[in-house]
């Protein structure tokens, strides 16, 4: 995949979408630090990822990143709020007493405090995605990538994670980008890239709402 420069300004709400093999996902990836570029430049603030060792990337997403999969990647042998707690751990944020608060007051907002002790198993999956979300802002990151969030939900969950993202977003104003094949859901981003063979083949700047 061969990708052509792009830019993306801080608070950017930036929509992704295309084919099935389009490289949507790839192109999250390597925002994440996933997967390394076998070319060119990654930069995200004044951070280049494409420098960086494994260990020093794995620390720098868990400070500054928040992603949101399809598949939700909870781990199923710990509890919901053991996994929002996750990524607290791993980047030696906050003292340790203090994760459990933090966790349980994601949970909170994410409406499902009453569910943190049970075993992702124990829970509907649009529970599960909302606890997905919980542990994306444990670091309070300023970078939100969700691939595809409501992929394997119903509609009446998809809606609402949906909207509980775009809340988040706006009410911490991080730079959000987003890969779906709703196409629907362009209208509630600032930018719109369309994707093809590993290339951007379209890229709307303008607001839809304009």
């Amino acid at each position: 995949l061969r990708f052509p420069d792009i830019s993306l300004p801080a608070g950017e709400h930036l929509f992704i979408h295309g084919p099935s093999g389009s490289g949507k996902t790839t192109l999250i990836n390597m925002i994440a630090g996933i997967d390394r570029p076998t070319g060119g430049e990654i930069w995200v603030d004044d951070t280049p990822l494409h420098g960086l060792r494994e260990g020093q990337i794995a620390v720098w997403r868990g400070r500054s990143l928040g992603i949101v999969f399809q598949f939700f990647q909870l781990l199923p042998m710990l509890s919901i709020v053991e996994n929002v707690m996750l990524p607290m751990d791993f980047a030696g944020m906050y003292a340790p007493r203090e994760r459990k608060d933090k966790a349980m007051h994601l949970l909170e907002l994410v409406g499902i405090a009453d569910h943190a002790r049970k075993l992702p198993s124990a829970v509907s999956g649009g529970q599960q995605q909302r606890a997905a979300i919980a542990r994306a802002l444990a670091g309070e990151p300023r970078f939100l990538l969700a691939d595809e969030p409501t992929g394997n939900l119903d509609a009446a969950n998809g809606a609402a994670i949906m909207d509980m993202l775009f809340g988040l977003r706006d009410r911490h104003g991080a730079t959000l980008v987003l890969v779906t094949h709703a196409p629907d859901l362009a209208r509630r981003c600032d930018r719109v890239v369309r994707l093809a063979d590993g290339r951007i083949e379209t890229d709307d700047r303008r607001r839809a709402a304009e």
